[in-house]
């Protein structure tokens, strides 16, 4: 007898038993190799099995005796079925489950519970006794309501109910102390409860795609919210409460019915707003002044006419959509916003810019800009003076250096600007090495396009928080910037890069923004899925087969829900 109590198989019978396909309740397949497996490492995967439910001897794994203890033959170390790990990790997902048994209970030991792509429309009572439970995805099923007993979880990091049918949530949600990641988007939420403030470790709030008509004050005393999506609602106003939220550095209100731009009097991590698609018809420097750190700035499609010359205050911008507006004209000043790499000016009535220039690309738009400058200061002095964008002479660029000692040289001008004709004047030329010195540099020029690597002496930037490596000649990821811990950002676009590193990536707990586009990606490993930090990854234009490109234009959560999807078990 067993310890069990129940009878050892007699002698002869097949030792392949244990690891064929048996049948459990409901007709359902899992092979027994599988469980066997699952009692050594605390994991079990059964997505995409086609289950209506789920077996019982899955929920009585670590209870019931293993079919491989009845087997007529010794154990080794590796196979004592005595010393199995408790289930931690259960996957079920992509299967076609209408309901889950209160067995459920069974696994106290769960910490990760992944049921997306059911059928589900509603979770048992039962789960609220999975004490341990961290993360929890019930997304894409036919949820209508949840159980109060939810609330329970109280070590809960991630829960995960976005594409259900839910019209509330419970009260007592303020009681997920813990939680620090929270997707309801794609429901039929009209309101959230008052009880979210309480929810003093939440950093991503996640209310897109519902039929909310305003944000509850409270939900601004979240204190470590750093990243609140509400696109796609009704919101007509917001709490003027919001722009208070000094943790907050993503804030997404695109597809609503804002007619004016929040201010923001105290904002200073704000990094990206997109307020899109919405009926905004004005922008004004009492909207910008405050807006010092913000690097996107998303107002496509909106009603506006002009843009103040105070856009000039938001010296750390990248990315200015004004796409499908009314503007007219844009100030000359915008060609001098320093580290602003992407601007869409298509769909407004512009008069001053030729169509055939905006086609050249963002660059050539600035460069246009900074000439206007130039020409506006020599009408108001009525004497032409010599500025830094002046043509180089010949004779102000080495062109012997260039051809013998692939030399860049353009050292002592006492200038606080590299003209982009010092550029052009490289040409075809090969450059190995650049001389900058003697200048008035505040920033590393833009546009070297030349650099293939990074020196190692990098490593000792321990507060970069923002590199941008696009259009240049790297071949492979940069390997120092994987050593630094403090990036946040990281635009390597338009590069011929082959590969990245998803280990170390993960290890790089504040990046957020990966820039990827237009490289040589072949295959984009699914364990870059586990990155969670990440709020923007642009993959676009690399030469991958997958995932599609219907997958990359659902968004970077999407995406990374995709590749999670996607690694071995």
């Amino acid at each position: 007898m067993s310890r069990h109590g129940r009878a050892v198989a007699a002698p002869g019978r097949d030792l392949r038993a244990g690891f064929r396909h048996d049948r459990g309740d409901g007709g359902a397949v899992v092979p027994q190799g599988l469980l066997k497996a699952a009692r050594k490492s605390g994991q079990l995967n059964l997505s995409g099995r086609e289950l209506s439910e789920v077996p019982q001897m899955v929920w009585r794994i670590n209870l019931d005796l293993p079919e491989e203890a009845n087997q007529n033959h010794s154990f080794n170390a590796s196979e004592r079925w005595w010393e199995q790990t408790d289930l931690t990790k259960l996957i079920i997902s992509n299967n076609k489950l209408q309901s889950l048994s209160d067995d459920l209970r069974l696994l106290p030991a769960l910490t990760i519970l992944d049921m997306h792509d059911n059928l589900l429309t509603s979770l048992p009572c039962a789960i609220g006794e999975l004490e341990n439970l961290q993360k929890l995805n019930v997304s894409h099923n036919k949820l209508n309501i949840l159980p109060e007993e939810l609330t329970k979880l109280r070590n809960l990091k991630g829960l995960f109910l976005q594409y259900n049918e839910l019209t509330c949530i419970p009260e007592g949600f303020g009681q997920l102390h813990r939680l620090e990641d929270l997707d309801l988007s794609n429901n039929r939420l009209t309101a959230v409860p008052a009880s979210f403030s309480s929810l003093s470790n939440l950093m991503r709030l996640n209310l897109a795609s519902n039929q909310m008509k305003n944000l509850p004050a409270e939900i601004t005393r979240i204190k470590k919210l750093k990243h609140l999506d509400c696109t796609s609602n009704y919101l007509e106003t917001i709490p003027s409460e919001l722009a208070c939220m000094e943790s907050l550095e993503l804030l997404y209100l695109r597809r609503n019915k804002l007619r004016f731009l929040p201010e923001f009097p105290s904002c200073i991590l704000l990094k990206e707003l997109h307020v899109g698609e919405n009926q905004i018809e004005m922008l004004g420097a009492e909207h910008l002044q405050h807006l010092q750190s913000i690097h996107v700035l998303d107002l496509r499609d909106n009603k506006l006419k002009s843009i103040p010359d105070e856009i000039t205050l938001l010296q750390a911008l990248e990315r200015l959509d004004l796409t499908n507006n009314d503007i007219s004209s844009l100030p000359h000043t915008l060609g001098n916003l320093p580290r602003l790499q992407f601007l869409a000016l298509e769909g407004n009535p512009l008069r001053t810019i030729r169509r055939e220039l905006l086609n050249k690309g963002t660059q050539e738009v600035l460069k246009y800009l900074r000439s206007k400058i130039k020409a506006d200061t020599a009408n108001q002095n009525d004497t032409p003076t010599e500025t830094a964008m002046t043509l180089p002479s010949q004779s102000r660029v080495n062109t012997h250096a260039m051809m013998t000692l692939k030399l860049l040289d353009y050292s002592e001008k006492q200038t606080a600007l590299i003209p982009e004709e010092v550029f052009d004047a490289v040409g075809s030329n090969a450059i190995t090495s650049i001389n900058f010195s003697k200048n008035h540099l505040n920033e590393i020029p833009k546009r070297n396009n030349l650099l293939a690597s990074l020196p190692e002496e990098m490593e000792a930037l321990t507060k970069l928080q923002t590199i941008n490596l696009s259009f240049n000649r790297f071949k492979t990821f940069p390997s120092v910037l994987y050593r630094l811990r403090t990036l946040e950002t990281i635009l390597l676009s338009n590069n011929q890069v082959g590969s990245v590193d998803p280990v170390q990536l993960k290890q790089m707990d504040r990046l957020a923004t990966l820039d990827l586009q237009n490289n040589d990606l072949l295959h984009i490993p699914p364990e870059l899925g586990n990155c969670v930090s990440l709020r923007t990854l642009l993959l676009e234009g690399n030469p991958f087969r997958i995932p599609r490109a219907a997958i990359l234009a659902k968004g970077t959560d999407a995406v990374l829900e995709y590749l999670r999807d996607r690694i071995p078990t």
